[in-house]
């Protein structure tokens, strides 16, 4: 069974804060708007449906599902939002953060598609499944959660002063989304210091690729920035690396870092931009393997390549530095990556509303499975709260050597550099 490419989210964040979302699933239209609408009940044998066909796990977290069925099914529902109050309850025996439902004003929140047009605040986050707290996955760049200051791993305790303890993580986007040029407070939590962000809602365009040189006495480095896998992070790339080696860039430092994910078939082909042979991805569904990615020959470069992650690296970030890494074409250098390895599919049900199910977990070429593990740099280079507040303040030194993990990842990338020359003029 190979699954469609297209149709799969890999963000850290199946549901992204401030409409940061990153969809594409086909629709699943088999009965009409109007039946659902009179028959509240035909929705939960729906979504029943969809879990029983796809979902990852086979014993459904230990769960009886043909007796949920029965259970659900015996009960009168007056009204589509009973339904839905069922539904969510249903699934909740699945323990799954990141399967979820949502009903049609939440879906219709949730429809930005992954054009690079996005409206919100630009942050994606995500729920802790032991604690439940809704922590940042990563802010996007040149949004108003960037601007901030907001970062990686803080923990969400207020939305406009509304605590945020026992709240679904549907809820906390629903309150942080809103009209573009309205406000929205919120209250993090950052270690063990409480800070309030003001933030005001904007629509932003982002383009995901940015690219420069970095000059150096081995010759000119090429530094290219990828901040999310949306649908035109592949051609970005593909305009950045022609460019930097039409410029004779003599090796290049990929930044992940807080990127936290995007589409799966993104990845894939950014990752045979780099690779000319081998593994890039494993897609795993409870029936075993169902897809097998690799590289096809047609890599653009094969210069010397550093890749920079940290605790905002997700999902496909983890699946491109994950196969870099795999197969010895590139070191990583920076923080242990964020932990997402599952795939959702996004699926919309005749009355409007839709639910996002995970179907299935990917493995890197060597089979490491990195969910809630993530993925450990060769080389580990931790920043001090006073060196990312000066980054977050200076945004113009990140990817330069007042950048102490890019300083590491040139030094490095010049390090295979002086090699190759050194083998290249040895007497043959």
């Amino acid at each position: 069974m190979a699954i469609a490419k297209r149709g799969l989210v890999l963000g850290a964040t199946a549901v992204a804060a401030a409409g940061v979302i990153v969809t594409g699933a086909g629709l699943h239209l088999s009965q009409s708007k109007a039946f659902f609408e009179e028959s509240p009940k035909e929705v939960i044998d729906e979504v029943w449906q969809l879990i029983d066909n796809t979902y990852v796990d086979a014993t459904f977290n230990q769960t009886d599902w043909e007796a949920v069925r029965t259970d659900y099914l015996s009960r009168d529902y007056s009204s589509p939002e009973a339904a839905y109050d069922a539904v969510r309850e249903m699934l909740e025996l699945l323990e799954d953060p990141y399967t979820r439902f949502m009903d049609p004003d939440e879906f219709r929140n949730m429809q930005i598609d992954t054009s690079g047009e996005l409206t919100g605040v630009g942050i994606q986050i995500t729920q802790e499944e032991e604690t439940d707290e809704i922590v940042v996955v990563a802010p996007i760049e040149d949004t108003p959660a960037f601007e901030a200051g907001l970062r990686s791993k803080d923990v969400i305790v207020e939305i406009d002063g509304q605590s945020t303890e026992g709240m679904e993580l549907n809820d906390a986007v629903s309150l942080i989304r809103g009209p573009v040029g309205s406000g929205v407070t919120l209250t993090v939590r950052r270690d063990a210091e409480i800070i309030d962000f003001d933030l005001t809602r904007a629509r932003i365009e982002i383009h995901p690729v940015r690219y420069s040189v970095n000059d150096a006495p081995e010759g000119p480095i090429g530094y290219i920035r990828l901040t999310q896998f949306s649908s035109n992070a592949a051609s970005e790339m593909k305009e950045a690396i022609d460019d930097l080696e039409s410029q004779n860039v003599v090796g290049y430092v990929l930044d992940l870092r807080s990127n936290p994910g995007g589409l799966l078939y993104s990845s894939i082909e950014i990752a045979r931009m780099w690779i000319d042979e081998g593994g890039i991805v494993s897609t795993v569904n409870r029936q075993g393997v169902a897809d097998e990615e690799i590289a096809n020959n047609r890599a653009l470069t094969d210069r010397p390549l550093v890749v920079l992650v940290d605790g905002g690296s997700a999902s496909a970030s983890e699946i491109l530095s994950g196969a870099l890494q795999d197969n010895g074409r590139a070191q990583l250098v920076g923080t242990q990556t964020f932990g997402k390895g599952l795939v959702q599919s996004v699926r919309s049900l005749p009355d409007g509303s839709g639910v996002a199910i995970t179907i299935a977990k990917y493995l890197t070429p060597s089979g490491r499975d990195i969910n809630q593990q993530g993925i450990e740099p060769d080389i580990v280079v931790e920043l001090s709260e006073e060196e990312q507040e000066e980054l977050s303040d200076n945004r113009d030194r990140i990817g330069t050597l007042e950048d102490p993990q890019y300083r590491q990842a040139q030094e490095l990338v010049l390090q295979i550099v002086r090699a190759n020359q050194n083998t290249a003029i040895e007497p043959q």
